[in-house]
């Protein structure tokens, strides 16, 4: 099957990156987070490629699989779970390890096996792995940005899949004979030159797309250790775990000495992409592209954005808000207003009770509210709003809820509510179906649009924005 991206002869690893980077981007082909510049892509139709791992015999017989931290593999971490086989996860960036075993609570439903396969669950239920640990991995799933049918991979340019699979090789918890397979979107799959893979680069067996199942029969060998050369004194720094693993060596009588400079000519160890895409957004969540999914991740969101907040604010709120220092994003959303989100609260209907952020911008007088329901657990509030941008049903505001599974969506007419209910019918997120309709709030009025005051009750209840269950904010 011929690649619709064309690469030129004579391309470097940091080219191809680009080029497929750019043509994803162009091509609308990815899921939050955007753009996947520097990013292992969180493409869309991911679930369907997953799925494909049930079609390996090597899966089937596997009995523990390690799986990449990535968004788009969220769904292979649930399967694995679901089929009880064990599931190791690396740590993000290897900053605290080498990687993880998730554990799920006793007889976990599918509905938590989900939230133990997003980033939050990886958090929550992980025990860690040492490196003396006797493991034994069977099967590895990785992240790429390029693969060839060869099976010759390129990942996002840190080199950090290539080291998790040396130090495992080191520990002996891999060898070569051990599977490895990676999970791409079809445009994904392009000619690398086989002369650009090193001898640290991990070659894949298996390329899984939402279409087909690539056997390479790669002839290149797997890397059979840490190579110590390709590393240098600051690549330890940032990864304590090689020291330990160094001293190990060093101990077992295996040369470990390090490289004198960084290796400029090895992009397999560091990124050598000959201008890195600036940034059109801020990360918001550390834990990768896994990123990610529960209200602890939001308020980990909201220190990124309260920069973009108040530029959003009109110059005499940004006075007030002024000196509120970092680490003070909820002070700025819910008091150093002067009072004004809180009336804002009040203004709400009785289910938005409770919020943790509050918008500065003025809504109109009267907005018709759409009820969403059955939001799955560990969806993150960012994945909504993603979704409801490509089906063109992106509110004024948006009242998040989702502990209680549901969220609430502003339009400016019941004219713009209609049209978001007819697109948001079907909607299907985590593989669970949302209920989309007008709030109560909204039937039996005379008014579509008109809004309802708090009763004395609900207004009794109100908290002072401190840690509450609801989140709200604008597109």
């Amino acid at each position: 099957m011929e690649s619709v991206i064309k690469i030129n002869p004579g391309a470097s690893k940091g080219e191809i990156r680009q080029k497929v980077w750019d043509y994803i981007e162009e091509k609308n082909l990815a899921n939050f987070p955007r753009p996947v510049h520097n990013r292992i892509p969180n493409f869309k139709s991911a679930n369907q490629a997953c799925n494909r791992l049930s079609e390996l015999q090597e899966f089937k017989t596997s009995q523990t699989v390690k799986v990449n931290p990535d968004r788009p593999q969220q769904q292979t971490r649930f399967m694995t779970l679901e089929a009880q086989k064990t599931l190791l996860v690396p740590t993000p960036r290897l900053r605290s390890g080498l990687f993880n075993k998730i554990t799920p609570p006793q007889g976990a439903s599918k509905e938590q096996l989900r939230t133990c396969a997003s980033s939050q669950g990886v958090r929550d239920f992980s025990v860690p792995v040492d490196l003396d640990a006797k493991v034994k991995v069977d099967l590895v799933v990785v992240g790429s940005v390029a693969v060839s049918e060869k099976g010759c991979r390129i990942g996002k340019g840190e080199g950090f899949a290539d080291l998790e699979w040396a130090m495992m090789s080191s520990m002996g918890a891999v060898n070569k004979s051990t599977v490895v397979v990676t999970i791409i979107h079809d445009c994904q799959v392009v000619d690398v030159p086989d002369e650009l893979m090193g001898s640290h680069d991990l070659t894949v067996d298996y390329i899984l797309t939402p279409s087909r199942v690539i056997k390479t029969n790669c002839q290149l060998p797997k890397p059979q250790g840490i190579i110590w050369t390709k590393l240098d004194s600051e690549k330890l720094k940032k990864i304590p775990i090689l020291k330990k693993l160094r001293a190990l060596e060093e101990q077992a009588g295996k040369d470990v000495t390090l490289g004198a400079t960084p290796p400029a000519a090895e992009p397999g160890l560091q990124n050598d992409d000959p201008k890195r895409q600036p940034r059109r957004r801020p990360r918001r969540n550390t834990q990768q592209d896994a990123e990610g999914e529960t209200s602890q991740e939001s308020r980990q969101e909201r220190g990124s954005e309260s920069g973009q907040r108040a530029r959003q604010q009109p110059a005499r709120v940004r006075k007030e808000s002024r000196g509120s220092g970092k680490g003070d994003a909820d002070k700025e959303a819910g008091k150093t207003v002067k009072g004004r989100s809180r009336r804002m609260v009040k203004e709400q209907g009785s289910e938005e009770v409770g919020g943790e952020e509050v918008s500065q911008r003025k809504l109109p007088q009267s907005v018709t509210t759409v009820y969403l329901g059955g939001i799955p657990t560990g969806l993150r509030v960012s994945e909504l709003k993603a979704a409801l941008r490509e089906r063109n049903a992106a509110p004024l505001r948006l009242t998040w809820q989702g502990a209680q599974h549901r969220a609430f969506l502003d339009y400016s007419d019941p004219q713009g509510a209609d049209q978001a209910l007819e697109a948001l019918q079907g909607l299907c997120l985590n593989g669970q179906n949302l209920q989309a309709e007008l709030a109560k709030s909204q039937r039996g009025q005379k008014k579509s649009g008109q809004r309802q005051t708090l009763s004395k009750a609900s207004k009794s209840k109100m908290s002072p924005l401190k840690g509450g269950s609801t989140k709200e904010t604008e597109q």
